[in-house]
Parts: C-alpha cells; structure tokens; sequence
C-alpha cells in the first residue's frame, strides 16, 4: 500500500518539497517514532529519491562525492 502521491505525478517543486520535509523530521523519525513510522518513513525517502534520479539521471555529481575524491581527501 502506497501512501502519499506517487512521485511520478509530483511537479519538480513538489518532489523537493517533500524530499527536503522528509530530511528535516529523519532525526526525529529515527529517535522517537515507532518501527511502523521510520519504516515508512524509509519507504517514503527511498521512493521519492528514486524519483529524482530517475528524473536528473545526469545530474551533476560532485568529484568529492566519488571514492576516488574521498581517497585523495
């Protein structure tokens, strides 16, 4: 059972709008909530960022953000 909108049917704003709220509460989800809500919270993150990627499959990323850049840290 899905829960929320399906990400495909979410404008752009949208998509980071509710990625960004669901960064903003994972602490708290994470320290306070039960099993139930930090599972669908992961369930939820995990769908909407799929989402992205499958949107920006070209998006910019970071060399920092490869193993090489890290190593050379």
């Amino acid at each position: 059972m899905s829960i929320g909108v399906e990400p495909a049917e979410l404008s752009e704003a949208d998509l980071l709008r509710e990625l960004s709220s669901l960064y903003d509460t994972r602490m708290d989800t994470l320290r306070h909530g039960s099993d139930h809500a930090l599972a669908e919270h992961t369930r939820r993150t995990a769908e909407l960022e799929a989402e992205y990627v499958r949107r920006h499959p070209d998006r910019e990323v970071s060399p920092e953000r490869l193993r090489e850049g890290a190593r050379a840290r």
